[in-house]
């Protein structure tokens, strides 16, 4: 028995890395797609040099090491609070653990800058901005226009700022914004127009479309990995941490604070509401309610890329699909953290290049085209995260081919030009893997 069990091991070891998620799950820069950004008062995107997505993925027995520009493949910007940065290349090689650990001593605290990668090679940040109100001066200290923070950004400090919350003004449409050019989110990626409360009217001139939609119906996509390994998903999921129960939302077990006032810091009003600073909040523990998250954002769980369970993050949101702190990953990690951002690899390696001889049937391509001739266009919106470029066909209802345009990798949504198009039926056709999927427009 012994002997046969150890056989079975060693046999999973071997296979288990051309079927790890950490390995297998990021968007691939296959098609040389480039990124593309606004420049505030022009509603036309402008095209940019820096390739999108992960260029490429190398792993070794013990680290994945993802290559990626920091460049998403849906359009940036602008960032309306005067932010004069734009998303530029990071040119960074990201080694992550391929089996991550579980932290069992002090929680490592979640830091300024990059604490996680999403799949497309886009940074998370944590819920911070470097912001913090000083005590002694009585005044916010960090950060453009403010003082330096004795000891550092927040150093000390009692009152940190929310990022989500005194950022809010300078996200693009997807949720996210430069810091020297690295672009990032702190927040769940997904478009605020797509919000059940739309709290920003930055899409209204600037459309985006984000990472991916959320979806109540399913569990959500895996859409990026923690520092510690862990992979980080959206805001739904199964209901039972075994996989059962249905889809529900998962909730943040921290609430805001029963209080009037703050101790030895500002005063709550108008300027410096309740949740305005990371210390406003407090965690209370929910035993038996699976759908509220531990301290730090996750759970351990079954999920569709991990059928035996995880620990995972998800990118909390309220009711209305407004973000929700910690948001991602925090204020503490699950695990280990040990990624690092590395200038060369220094141990053999191999090249994750997929399977080429895999050919996925998906049993229905979600997607939804609406658009009126006062627009000018048809916006085709995919329900799902796309990892090759789909093939978007506009036809009369009889098959005449009108446009012809490409969603490209990392993106969901892409915009059909019918200014020059008569109102009537048209029928829009999406491509993926030689299965095509129809739905019929009416464009009136």
């Amino acid at each position: 028995m012994k002997y046969f069990t150890i056989i079975f091991l060693l046999f999973n070891l071997a296979s288990f890395s051309q079927t790890n998620p950490i390995i297998t799950q990021w968007i691939r820069n296959t098609n040389g797609i480039k990124g593309r950004h606004y420049v505030r008062g022009n509603s036309t995107p402008i095209q940019d040099q820096d390739s999108a997505n992960v260029k490429r993925v190398y792993y070794s027995n013990n680290w994945v090491y993802v290559f990626a520009n920091g460049v998403p493949g849906y359009v940036t910007g602008p960032f309306l609070d005067g932010n004069p940065s734009i998303t530029t290349s990071q040119n960074a090689i990201f080694k992550l653990p391929l089996i991550p650990q579980q932290n069992t001593g002090t929680p490592t605290a979640t830091t300024g800058g990059n604490i996680g990668l999403f799949i497309n090679g886009v940074a998370l940040f944590d819920y911070r901005d470097g912001v913090a109100w000083n005590p002694t001066s009585q005044s916010l200290c960090g950060g453009p226009g403010n003082p330096p923070c004795p000891g550092g950004p927040g150093a000390s400090m009692a009152w940190n700022r929310d990022a989500i919350v005194a950022e809010r003004g300078g996200f693009d449409c997807s949720k996210g914004h430069p810091a020297m050019g690295n672009y990032h989110h702190h927040q769940n990626p997904s478009a605020f127009k797509l919000d059940r409360n739309v709290i920003s009217t930055v899409c209204n001139l600037y459309d985006a479309d984000g990472l991916y939609v959320i979806d109540s119906t399913r569990h959500s996509p895996l859409i990026g990995f923690a520092y510690d390994g862990f992979p980080i998903y959206g805001a739904y999921a199964y209901s039972n941490t075994n996989g059962t129960g249905g889809i529900t939302r998962m909730k943040s077990g921290f609430q805001l604070k029963s209080m009037t006032s703050r101790t030895n810091g500002p005063a709550i009003n108008a300027t410096y509401p309740l949740g305005y600073f990371r210390e406003d909040y407090e965690f209370i523990a929910r035993p038996g309610q699976t759908d509220y998250l531990d301290e730090h954002n996750g759970r351990f769980c079954v999920t569709p890329e991990y059928p035996i369970g995880t620990y995972a993050y998800f990118c909390t949101v309220d009711a209305n699909w407004n973000s929700a702190y910690p948001y991602a990953v925090g204020p503490t990690f699950y695990g280990v953290r040990n990624a690092q951002k590395v200038t060369n690899i220094t141990e053999p390696v191999t090249t994750y290049n997929g399977n080429p001889n895999a050919v996925q049937k998906p049993n229905e391509l979600n997607f939804y085209a609406y658009g009126t001739p006062d627009l000018g266009f048809i916006a085709v919106q995919i329900n799902d995260i796309n990892k090759v470029d789909l093939v978007v066909k506009m036809m009369n209802i009889d098959g005449k081919l009108i446009k012809s345009e490409i969603i490209p990798a990392g993106s969901t949504i892409n915009y059909l030009d019918t200014r020059n198009i008569y109102p009537g039926i048209y029928l829009v056709e999406l491509s993926l893997q030689g299965f095509k999927y129809t739905q019929k427009v009416a464009y009136f």
